[in-house]
């Protein structure tokens, strides 16, 4: 008997991986061409503008990143001068990261490029396709959610 196969370009793990990659890597294009970030630093900047302050774990949570580029993300924007730490007063391990006045300006001004770079990948797809992928994308979120 032959072993089973597994066909990657039909698994949709795999699937979801490339496209994801793909999108991430296409609006890439945008911040880096922009500002000279890598996704790492992005996801900093784009986390830390939309929440305020945040220590390095909670950046990594949200943004599901390995502390190791977690700590160079953030390194790179206090070498830019685009985020501060404040020490934690209780746990002087813990270093709470905000945006400073330049790297909220930065993130602000790239706010509406990634809203507009969303709206014309949603373009290319019928009413009812955006319609199916936002709704299948919540439904797999929530089905992973429960686990």
């Amino acid at each position: 008997m032959e072993p089973e196969i597994l066909e990657l370009e039909s698994f949709l793990p795999y699937r979801l991986y490339r496209l994801a990659d793909a999108v991430s890597r296409e609006f890439s294009k945008i911040y880096r061409d922009r500002h000279g970030l890598t996704r790492p630093e992005w996801r900093t900047l784009s986390g830390l503008g939309q929440h305020g302050t945040m220590t390095a774990t909670e950046l990594g949570e949200q943004s599901a990143m390995h502390k190791t580029k977690v700590s160079r993300a953030v390194a790179e924007l206090e070498r830019r001068r685009w985020l501060t730490r404040t020490p934690d007063e209780n746990d002087r391990r813990v270093e709470h990261l905000t945006l400073t006045r330049a790297g909220l300006a930065a993130y602000r001004e790239m706010v509406p490029l990634a809203k507009a770079f969303e709206r014309e990948l949603l373009a290319r797809l019928s009413e009812g396709e955006r319609a199916a992928i936002v709704s299948g994308v919540a439904a797999l979120e929530g089905a992973l959610d429960d686990k």
